[in-house]
């Protein structure tokens, strides 16, 4: 289901994961999502960067080509409903209800745009965002004041896309309160490339403590099939439907080694 304003959300929800992107908590946490709904428990999705740009605003370059590439239409607001639309039939099939946010992702912000080529993309926050993690941070504890018996979910920032860094800084925020936040870790950043997470953690510089989730069995399937929903976005990160289920897999059975078989998605608290 949809929601489409804040009140909406109520004390019924017991765990809200909180996705820079659509795609974002399915490809990390489905696995625990499909638990928690098995158990009858109420999950929600609430993506951040969830709007399309500012009406008449010019996209550079590289968003369009973006754009094109993932098939998504002719522009940033068919793209953004495109992505809706992949993003509920993936909640759905899992039982999960997403509510979305209005702020644009990084390709659409700035005019000139802040973000004009990849290597901007996973690099430094721009000046003109660094005020953001804190109009973020308000808007995630207006959803945890609906819903105060909740666990939160948010990315740890593996792979340093600024929009997963933002939000991240934001749940922080959060965290620092001693309010329940779990730091999940971003899929597909930090099974790509050996030691980014550990990069991450160096960077952030705080004590964690990890907290396992066995997923094997059922809810590894259930959160590859509700993975595969996300069509526009697998020939990019994943480069085909076999390959998205081979790297989940393989990720997920490698965080416990010396349990051969064993599928785990790994969280952290601080």
């Amino acid at each position: 289901m949809q929601l489409t304003a804040s009140d909406h959300i109520t004390q019924q929800y017991r765990h809200i994961y909180f996705q820079p992107h659509f795609d974002d908590a399915i490809l990390s946490c489905g696995g625990a999502i499909a638990l928690q709904v098995g158990s009858g428990q109420q999950v929600l999705l609430v993506t951040i960067f969830g709007g399309p740009p500012p009406s008449g605003q010019a996209l550079s370059s590289f968003a369009s080509q973006l754009i094109q590439r993932d098939g998504l239409g002719s522009d940033a607001a068919e793209a953004v409903r495109t992505r809706q639309a992949e993003d509920l039939a993936a909640a759905t099939m899992l039982g999960a209800d997403v509510f979305w946010l209005e702020f644009p992702e990084a390709l659409y912000r700035g005019a000139p745009a802040y973000y004009p080529d990849e290597q901007s993309l996973f690099g430094a926050v721009h000046p003109n965002d660094l005020t953001l993690d804190g109009v973020i941070a308000e808007r995630l504890s207006q959803v945890y004041e609906r819903a105060p018996l909740a666990a939160l979910y948010a990315p740890l920032g593996v792979g340093n896309h600024v929009d997963h860094q933002l939000v991240c800084s934001a749940a922080d925020r959060l965290a620092q309160q001693k309010i329940n936040v779990k730091f999940y870790e971003d899929i597909p950043y930090v099974a790509r490339t050996a030691g980014a997470l550990e990069a991450r953690q160096k960077a952030l510089g705080i004590p964690m403590e990890q907290e396992l989730v066995e997923i094997s069995h059922q809810p590894a399937r259930y959160k590859e099939e509700a993975s595969l929903q996300y069509r526009s976005q697998i020939p990019a990160l994943f480069g085909s439907r076999r390959r998205l289920r081979q790297s989940l897999t393989t990720y997920s059975s490698t965080i416990r080694r010396t349990y051969p078989g064993i599928q785990i998605e790994r969280y952290w608290t601080w």
